[in-house]
């Protein structure tokens, strides 16, 4: 047992998930021995980079402890996060593509969040990078239910607002052109109030009918008050996947998150006392991501003309949280 605990405190991570990730990328990083040295194994190799993600630590750092150069510590950080990434990405970080599937993503968050045709709640966040000074790249992506990662865009620099992400990204555009075969309108849970399946993100997105967004948090009434509650408690999945990963390497990291992982051991990548959880009178109880630091949330860009049918679908909602079939009995305690 204290075996197992030491290997779990060194990588963040069982042994049973180091051994399905060797595995894997063992055929992309394992190199031959040489005349005039031995290869480092792909199994340290593995030890490292998981080290790295787990803790930050400098290669300095990480040169003394395995006892490898600093420049090959470089090299071995590259090849082996971009085979992370290349192994898992199909299996680990896949976006739905039938009806089916993206039904299965709003049923978990009706059942887990009580918010109805909701395909997943969306954020952006800066990672910087240093050097250069103040450089860092920009990472968007949703998020489902249990906090596992279907959508990940990577790499835009500078100044960027989410929203201005969003326009740029290639789900926008599969957005626009209804490319992602997300299910046609259907009523909503016990109502004939027919409405489309959407994404839920926060004020710095534009609200369109595809994408809800709180109302604006000045002179609000007691429904938009009740909508704004019942939408966070669904986007609050997105803010605790971010936090979860707030030190890591963006997409082998991404990639594992989910590896080992929600789907694998959910108890030893997340520990309850990791992600915000409610009580029974359903407060948030902020967990250990939020008191370690997060990634800093990119700014909100100005301000966006939304659809009429935007504005209504989101009234709509905001009645249905009202009605028998919609609400839920704390609401009223939680604004």
């Amino acid at each position: 047992d204290s075996d197992k605990k030491g290997f779990h405190d060194l990588l963040r991570m069982d042994v049973e998930d180091f051994s399905y990730l060797l595995d894997k990328v063992t055929p992309f990083i394992q190199r031959r021995d040489t005349k005039l040295r031995r290869a480092i194994s792909a199994r340290m190799r593995l030890s490292l980079i998981l080290r790295f993600l787990a803790t930050g630590e400098t290669f300095r750092s990480l040169s003394f402890q395995y006892r490898i150069g600093h420049s090959t510590i470089s090299e071995i950080v590259m090849e082996t996060c971009q085979a992370l990434y290349d192994v898992l990405k199909d299996d680990h970080l896949k976006t739905p593509t039938t009806e089916t599937e993206w039904r299965e993503v709003a049923m978990r968050f009706q059942n887990k969040w009580q918010f109805p045709n909701c395909l997943g709640a969306i954020d952006g966040k800066h990672i910087h990078i240093q050097p250069p000074a103040n450089s860092g790249i920009v990472l968007m992506a949703v998020v489902d239910a249990d906090y596992k990662f279907i959508y990940a865009n990577v790499g835009v620099q500078g100044r960027v607002s989410d929203g201005g992400m969003f326009g740029q990204s290639d789900l926008r555009a599969a957005m626009d052109r209804d490319l992602l075969n997300v299910p046609c309108p259907e009523p909503l849970p016990g109502s004939n109030i027919t409405l489309p399946y959407t994404f839920v993100g926060d004020e710095a997105f534009p609200l369109r009918t595809n994408l809800m967004k709180p109302y604006p948090f000045r002179n609000l009434d007691h429904g938009q008050r009740i909508f704004n509650y019942r939408l966070s408690r669904a986007r609050r999945t997105v803010e605790n996947a971010f936090g979860i990963l707030a030190l890591d390497s963006v997409r082998a990291a991404l990639s594992v998150h989910k590896a080992s992982l929600r789907n694998r051991a959910s108890d030893v990548y997340l520990p309850s006392a990791f992600a915000d959880v409610e009580e029974a009178n359903h407060n948030m109880v902020p967990r250990a991501w939020r008191r370690e630091g997060e990634l800093p949330s990119v700014a909100a860009c100005g301000a966006r003309n939304a659809t009429t049918g935007a504005k209504n679908y989101r009234d709509n909602l905001k009645a249905y949280f009202f009605s028998p079939a919609g609400s839920v009995s704390w609401q009223e305690n939680m604004i």
